[in-house]
């Protein structure tokens, strides 16, 4: 996995793969070509969603209707995983709430509510007082990578519920858990919980297309998801410095 684990990045004018494994990105979007990646966390996770809830009658079957309607979702995180994955939540019809640190005003919340989804700040509404708000909570998309934060509202994780975790904390430090509370959770409301990484070509194909889906619907939210695109040469200070924006994107070349 060069430039993400074990194998440092490279960047070549020519490169040998098999026809199969490309995905095709139409022109149009090929200025936001680079958010497919991200998204296909999403699309992958949402895949593995509907496939463990077939389990159920979870997933809207009404002709015309999207899968996710009637169903309400969680977003932990506005970072550009966090705010994709709930793009692609509203895409599908779920009730999505972004549950994230900053309190509003702020330029997240904006992006976050001017696609349809509910930002709610974790500094000005407990977990608990978030399942209050939300109701029962189908779904949680855990985007942050925060331990403590992610468990906290798995605790008020609803009936049938599935938690998917997306983040990779790191491996200092230990939390206290409310374990037993957990486990009863999961086994008496027929709760599910699910990782996932490295997405496959039928994720990037989703990816493409539902990028093609918010261009459609939102053109300035997903123009925003992108913060800013930096020459190559600020590459240091992009990478060293203190992180700003949503999703900044180093343009190589013409």
């Amino acid at each position: 996995e060069r430039g993400i684990n074990q194998h440092h990045g490279y960047m070549t004018e020519f490169f040998v793969d098999d026809e199969k494994n490309f995905v095709l990105v139409p022109k149009e979007l090929r200025p936001f070509a680079v958010l497919a990646e991200p998204l296909t966390i999403a699309e992958k996770g949402l895949a593995q969603v509907w496939q463990i809830q077939a389990r159920l009658p979870w997933a809207c079957e009404d002709p015309g209707q999207p899968k996710g309607k009637g169903l309400r979702a969680v977003v932990l995180g506005a970072g550009p995983i966090g705010i994709l994955g709930a793009m692609t939540c509203v895409l599908n019809g779920f009730d999505t709430y972004v549950y994230s640190r900053s309190p509003k005003p702020n330029d997240k919340a904006a992006l976050v509510e001017s696609f349809g989804a509910k930002y709610i700040s974790i500094a000005e509404c407990t977990p608990a007082q978030l399942a209050e708000r939300v109701g029962n909570i189908d779904l949680v998309y855990e985007a942050v990578g925060v331990s403590k934060t992610s468990f906290d509202v798995m605790m008020h994780l609803g009936l049938n519920g599935v938690f998917v975790f997306t983040g990779i904390p790191a491996p200092e430090g230990h939390i206290e858990l409310e374990g037993n509370q957990l486990m009863r959770n999961l086994v008496l409301k027929n709760q599910v919980i699910v990782g996932t990484v490295n997405a496959d070509k039928a994720a990037f194909l989703a990816a493409i297309r539902d990028l093609g889906e918010f261009q459609k619907r939102w053109p300035d939210a997903l123009g925003k998801v992108i913060s800013a695109r930096h020459p190559l040469e600020n590459f240091r200070e992009l990478l060293t410095g203190k992180a700003t924006g949503i999703k900044n994107v180093i343009s190589i070349g013409k």
